[in-house]
């Protein structure tokens, strides 16, 4: 087994199809078919499923592609490491960051690990990068379905609803959980931090528009499609021309956790959870 045959699988996965992804590695369709094939020798395994138009993963290649990300994240933090010497925290979130307190998270960090590098990556899974292999700390707002998770509790947010500036609740200085299910609703059932539980069963949006990812979800609710319902953070990082936000009054607020999987805290994880944990107020 080659790191080559590992880069080919986790890029015909991200691109779709061999041909994008010898486009991606700069290497010959053939090569990549040769990859593939050479991996999926080694294994003794059917890693994808071909046909003429799409490409998937089997069962087995679902397993194995979380265990590819996190060999090839480790070889680029093997190299950054022998290169510059510093240790490297990546903390992985879905839809935003911490928001408005993200630069002083950076500041503080930059004072308290000196020697230690912090990457944020937005990664539009569950578990925000953590099962992908991606992240060793994921900031979430919404607990996945999955029980190999250790959390902590490290704030609140307050929840906004996305509209149009031209909506006819955008006049209001707040809204409430009833005036915006009587609206269409954009939801993103995947990662997003609101679903439909936030609404008692008997007054539940009663059209609810299904989106992919926050930029889908803006795109849709900036269309005049769907309002959305979010935590504070979405409302600070991604502000739009022609979208407005407005707190919703009666609803609880979003809850903040740092996770990480299951036995593999980071490096120094007190220390970190500490430092998240003063940015939000008691």
């Amino acid at each position: 087994m080659e790191l080559r045959h590992l880069r080919s699988l986790v890029a015909v996965v991200d691109a779709g199809s061999f041909t994008d992804a010898a486009i991606e590695l700069g290497i010959s369709q053939a090569a990549v078919s040769r990859n593939i094939a050479a991996l999926e020798r080694t294994l003794g395994v059917r890693l994808l499923h071909r046909t003429t138009r799409s490409v998937e993963l089997t069962i087995v290649g679902e397993r194995v592609i979380q265990r590819a990300r996190r060999t090839l994240s480790a070889v680029t933090d093997l190299r950054h490491a022998a290169l510059v010497g510093n240790e490297i925290l990546r903390i992985g979130y879905a839809w935003s960051a911490l928001g408005k307190y993200t630069p002083e998270f950076q500041r503080q960090w930059a004072a308290a690990f000196p020697h230690s590098e912090l990457r944020l990556n937005r990664t539009n899974t569950p578990t925000a990068g953590l099962h992908e292999g991606t992240s060793d700390l994921a900031i979430l707002r919404r607990l996945p379905l999955t029980h190999r998770l250790e959390v902590f509790v490290i704030g609140e947010e307050k929840r906004y609803c996305a509209m149009t500036a031209g909506h006819r609740l955008a006049g209001r200085r707040s809204v409430t959980l009833a005036q915006v299910a009587a609206c269409p609703l954009a939801v993103d059932r995947r990662t997003g931090s609101t679903q439909l539980d936030l609404w008692p069963k008997d007054n539940r949006p009663a059209e609810v528009v299904e989106t992919d990812d926050v930029d889908d979800w803006l795109t849709v609710i900036g269309s005049g499609q769907a309002l959305g319902v979010t935590a504070e953070s979405t409302a600070h990082q991604y502000r739009r021309s022609g979208l407005v936000y407005r707190p919703v009054r009666d609803a609880p607020p979003a809850p903040v956790y740092a996770a990480w999987n299951e036995g593999e805290p980071p490096a120094g994880h007190q220390a970190v959870l500490a430092l998240l944990r003063n940015l939000y107020p008691s």
